[in-house]
């Protein structure tokens, strides 16, 4: 009997660069296809607003995505930080969202993995969504 040689499959999965949290009303406006072209080396996570399931189906299309990662929710504005903060890990961190503590800023500016806070009331305004292209460019040339 003819033995048939076994097949290895090695599973290559590429690492994100950076994480990026952020409410949908952040992503969701002019430039079309802004948002998937600048945050395709990262992992995008939802935080809900008042856009509900809506806002998130816009950004989940707008990404080019079949599923999208939400951040869920907590009962208290320093707990849904916290969680913010215990996804971001070890990654670079985009967090786009109506306010932040001085806890987080502090959190923010004094962790190793670099930080990119923005506040930001609906859409990201031109200065900011330039924040956010500086910041990614920044980690793609590091990562070179």
């Amino acid at each position: 009997m003819r033995q048939v040689p076994q097949r290895r499959y090695v599973l290559r999965v590429s690492l994100p660069l950076f994480r990026v949290v952020s409410v949908p009303a952040a992503l969701d406006g002019e430039p079309a296809g802004w948002a998937a072209d600048m945050l395709r080396d990262g992992d995008v996570a939802l935080l809900a607003d008042t856009t509900g399931l809506d806002g998130i189906d816009r950004i989940a299309h707008a990404l080019g995505s079949e599923a999208v990662l939400v951040v869920r929710r907590e009962q208290t504005a320093e707990r849904q930080e916290q969680v913010v903060i215990d996804y971001a890990a070890a990654l670079p961190l985009v967090w786009l969202t109506g306010s932040f503590s001085d806890r987080a800023r502090a959190w923010a500016r004094d962790r190793a993995p670099m930080t990119l806070l923005v506040e930001v009331d609906g859409s990201l305004s031109d200065e900011d969504r330039g924040r956010v292209e500086r910041f990614v460019a920044l980690l793609g040339r590091q990562s070179e």
